[in-house]
């Protein structure tokens, strides 16, 4: 993947690690590409519950790890 320089946030790393890409997360997820691009960025946007819940379901079926909403958000 390329290193653009742009900021990533902790969700946003998690997922270039993994070799996930967002539309990937888009089909799977059924959460909007917009809101995932948003989460990508930066640190400053947390998505809501419904939205944060569809894509740790995601996250823990395409990676097989165990993934909580406290490793990418503050509560």
């Amino acid at each position: 993947m390329f290193k653009l320089g742009k900021p990533k946030s902790k969700f946003g790393r998690y997922i270039d690690q993994h070799e996930i890409s967002q539309q990937e997360l888009v089909e799977e997820s059924k959460v909007n590409k917009a809101t995932i691009s948003r989460i990508c960025q930066g640190d400053a946007f947390q998505p809501s519950m419904k939205n944060a819940g569809k894509l740790i379901k995601t996250l823990r079926k395409l990676t097989g790890e165990h993934v909580d909403y406290d490793d990418f958000w503050n509560m």
